[in-house]
């Protein structure tokens, strides 16, 4: 849209004969294009069905996607603060649902306390976490999170495998398994963090509902996730305070 509203905008600098409306129509529009460009390679789909308003990745098979069953299981604040506690090594997976609860300070606050107790702790940024690229970067700058520790998706995706806990905080799509175990699927073919792969996963959300892309996430299901309801910040506020006074 903000691409398709630049070069509207240079049309109308055109028919009116004005070339500064023109100039900053064309930056708008090529700034919208590269920008769309990017969000399309990240999420593996083609930028023709983009622009043509569907919604499939290159790697979608057509067919129905598969079903997942199971209950996912609850966890709280304490259990959590526990195992934290316990750990070694943690990656942090913020998501959309952090950048609405604005919750990044308290969590940063936590993460200080985990590394002055010396635990690895890292974050794990999906190129289109959150509504457009490096909105999450921004976020984790403005509180203060060293740049060091914030990672890209290509440079941590195999770490999870050797992590004690993956905390996902208000991600869903991102860490959605549904994009490498269902061809299926809406996702089938989107990069995603592997989550999964972490000892345990605690997943930070107001509900159990489906993502931005209305597609189930099995990663809730599994043996080794616990779902911790409730406000990001909250949430947030009460781990800080709680990983504190271990």
């Amino acid at each position: 849209l903000n691409s398709y509203s630049g070069w509207a905008l240079c049309a109308e600098g055109f028919m009116l004969d004005m070339p500064l409306l023109t100039t900053v129509g064309a930056l708008i529009g090529c700034s919208g294009a590269a920008l769309t460009k990017i969000m399309c390679d990240a999420m593996n789909r083609d930028i023709v069905s983009v622009i043509l308003g569907g919604y499939g990745t290159k790697s979608s098979a057509g067919g129905e996607a598969m079903q997942f069953e199971g209950e996912a299981t609850t966890t709280d604040v304490d259990s959590v603060v526990k195992l934290l506690g316990e750990s070694e090594s943690v990656i942090i997976v913020p998501g959309y649902g952090l950048a609405v609860a604005k919750g990044q300070y308290p969590l940063k606050d936590m993460v200080d306390s985990l590394r002055s107790a010396g635990k690895k702790v890292r974050f794990a940024i999906h190129p289109v976490a959150g509504r457009m690229p490096g909105q999450l970067n921004v976020l984790l700058a403005e509180a203060g999170v060293p740049y060091d520790i914030v990672e890209e998706l290509e440079e941590i995706n195999d770490d999870f495998g050797e992590t004690d806990v993956a905390l996902v905080i208000g991600a869903n799509d991102t860490v959605n398994s549904a994009a490498e175990d269902d061809p299926n699927s809406e996702i089938a073919g989107m990069p995603v963090l592997r989550v999964w792969n972490a000892k345990q996963v605690i997943v930070m959300k107001r509900s159990l509902a489906a993502g931005y892309a209305g597609v189930d996430n099995p990663v809730f299901l599994k043996d080794n996730t616990d779902m911790l309801l409730g406000d990001a910040k909250d949430t947030a506020e009460k781990l800080a305070a709680g990983v504190k006074a271990l």
